[in-house]
């Protein structure tokens, strides 16, 4: 082989070589991407009972016929421990050692009863959300917004600026 020929096969293989470089860098980061990003849980207000069926009484029956649900829409089970649930007025509940499974619902009642795997009770003697307009925000452990519900009067325009507490 010629020194020539030597040099272009040389040249050859290192253009070849950074030919490759740059086709792995450029399909890398979009597969590392996918890999690397972990897939957070997805919890959701999938119901609200914001008006109790029946009139407004009080008891804790009536109470209890007004109820938030919360959906875990992934496979995994998702700890709720420290997360909020608060209305537009800032009455919050605050889940203590509660795990949601994958793929279940947790109905949150206003009232006072037993807490069980799909039923949790605010333990409260007033109703929280309001029957003309209010908003159901959830918030995780660290103050972070998960969902919200809006409905009434301001729905629409809430939906469309954004909730300010975010």
């Amino acid at each position: 082989m010629s020194a020539s020929a030597s040099v272009t096969a040389r040249r050859l293989a290192a253009a070849a070589l950074a030919a490759g470089a740059l086709v792995s860098v450029a399909v890398l980061p979009a597969s590392a991407a996918g890999s690397a990003r972990p897939q957070h849980p997805k919890v959701e207000i999938s119901a609200v009972q914001y008006d109790s069926p029946g009139r407004d009484d009080r008891s804790n029956r009536s109470l209890n016929k007004e109820w938030v649900d919360l959906t875990n829409t992934t496979r995994h089970t998702v700890n709720l421990d420290g997360w909020t649930l608060e209305d537009a007025s800032g009455h919050t509940y605050t889940f203590d050692h509660y795990r949601l499974d994958g793929r279940a619902t947790v109905r949150i009642h206003t009232g006072e009863g037993r807490d069980t795997r799909t039923d949790l009770y605010q333990d409260r003697r007033n109703y929280v959300w309001n029957n003309d307009r209010d908003t159901a925000t959830l918030r995780n452990d660290h103050g972070r917004f998960i969902d919200d519900e809006s409905w009434g009067r301001d729905r629409d325009r809430d939906h469309r600026h954004g909730d300010a507490r975010r």
